[in-house]
């Protein structure tokens, strides 16, 4: 173990004294504070012309952005590599130069190397959707440049490759799990670009939301196994040998996630037989609201309140659920109205019917009818019947407005609403009497 411990500080001591001889060898001399000279001008200049040019890039990733979100995702880092690319080129410029004036040239040719991994870098991290992982990345190939250029990167992969283990017939070092992650990394990200470009297109192939979510959702389930599949490859572990350590691993998940895969096999389920689908406008216990979207585990439900309901698909699927668009927007809508005994029961329907006919969201055909519903203690009871197709914009703002105008309605034509009142009758001879 002290032998491993004396080696290891042999090892960094090496690399250290490898570090200070490049340091003393190609930065300590006059061609160097030239050259040093020459990279901070240039990346001044580059500088320079990127504050310039922003607005235009920021008009043009904007433009972008309002045709597509996948669009907007590769023209904003192409614009951020203007600067890079700038300071590549005159670096290399200023590199070529010396070299005809044979002269020697070091610094120019690391800044041009390091400032063409930056470009690399920057492109790639910024096609990634999570920024986390992109930063990661960014970081591990520029140390992986920066250690390649001062020549420590052999080196260092043979230590990384030196420390292993065996499990069965494969052997597993920190290399190949370092290289699995960053494959794995790039794998998934480029798994989910590709599933938002899919999902774009699929939005404009006419097909039917609930077809356009199975499609994309089983899209991104392939591709995403298949990312992971190649990651855990590339680090050599047989795939096979995990055959049974897998089965006995699923069957204690499964007992343990029982609700999880419950949900999301009933969220299969809904979108396979499109009971329910983003868009419809349904009502389950106490909440009432439009379908956003339909995820794995559940359903988002917007109220008109601005709440938004995540419900599981199990119960969408157990419970008794109310789709007022399911197979027709169109929904009827039945409004209570009392009035008083004496008033005109005919004139009142008929003012009923005309107040709900004006109002803007009440359908024209199937008309407003008024109904003679009952006789109550204190009022007739009437009811008008209106019809409505864009229950997802509320169904109370639409009674209240028609409720309104039966109002007026009733006060210009001299029809009276009721109040709860009772006679007492007191029989003659009664032992009661009434103080005078």
């Amino acid at each position: 173990m002290n032998m491993d411990v004396f080696a290891d500080m042999d090892r960094v001591s090496g690399w250290l004294a490898t570090i200070l001889h490049w340091v003393s060898a190609n930065l300590l001399s006059v061609d160097a504070a030239i050259e040093a000279g020459f990279a901070l001008t240039a990346l001044s200049v580059a500088l320079l012309v990127c504050r310039i040019a922003r607005p235009g890039f920021d008009h043009l990733a904007e433009e972008a952005r309002k045709r597509s979100e996948l669009l907007h995702a590769v023209v904003r880092p192409l614009c951020a590599l203007t600067g890079p690319l700038i300071f590549a080129l005159l670096c290399r410029t200023g590199e070529l130069g010396m070299v005809s004036l044979d002269r020697s040239v070091v610094l120019l040719n690391v800044f041009y190397r390091l400032a063409t991994a930056w470009a690399i870098v920057r492109l790639l991290s910024g096609l990634m959707p999570n920024r986390f992982w992109a930063r990661v990345f960014s970081a591990v190939i520029w140390t992986g440049a920066a250690l390649h250029i001062v020549g420590l990167y052999d080196d260092l992969i043979n230590s990384l490759d030196a420390v292993s283990m065996s499990v069965g017939d494969s052997r597993i070092s920190l290399l190949l799990v370092i290289k699995g992650i960053l494959l794995a990394v790039v794998l998934l990200q480029s798994a989910s670009i590709a599933s938002r470009f899919f999902e774009q297109r699929m939005r404009g192939a006419g097909l039917s939301p609930s077809l356009q979510v199975l499609s994309v959702k089983a899209v991104r389930f392939s591709l995403f196994a298949a990312a992971l599949l190649m990651a855990v490859s590339s680090m050599g572990i047989d795939l096979t040998s995990l055959a049974v350590l897998s089965g006995a691993v699923g069957v204690g998940i499964g007992f343990g996630l029982q609700k999880i895969f419950s949900n999301l096999v009933s969220g299969i389920i809904l979108l396979m037989d499109r009971s329910i689908k983003p868009g419809d406008t349904i009502e389950i216990g106490e909440v009432y609201g439009t379908i956003r979207s339909l995820q794995a585990r559940y359903a988002s439900v917007l109220t008109r309140d601005g709440k938004e309901y995540l419900i599981p698909n199990e119960h969408l699927i157990t419970n008794q659920v109310i789709n007022w668009t399911y197979s027709d927007s169109n929904v009827r809508l039945k409004i209570p109205v009392g009035i008083a005994y004496e008033s005109d029961v005919r004139l009142a329907m008929q003012l009923m019917e005309k107040a709900a006919a004006s109002v803007s969201r009440v359908l024209k055909n199937p008309a407003p009818a008024a109904r003679l519903v009952g006789f109550g203690d204190s009022s007739v009871d009437l009811q008008v019947r209106i019809w409505i197709r864009d229950s997802d914009k509320g169904v109370v703002n639409v009674q209240s407005e028609v409720l309104l105008n039966i109002w007026d309605a009733f006060h210009e034509n001299g029809i009276e609403f009721p109040f709860p009142q009772q006679d007492v009758f007191i029989k003659p001879g009664s032992s009661f009497k009434l103080d005078r």
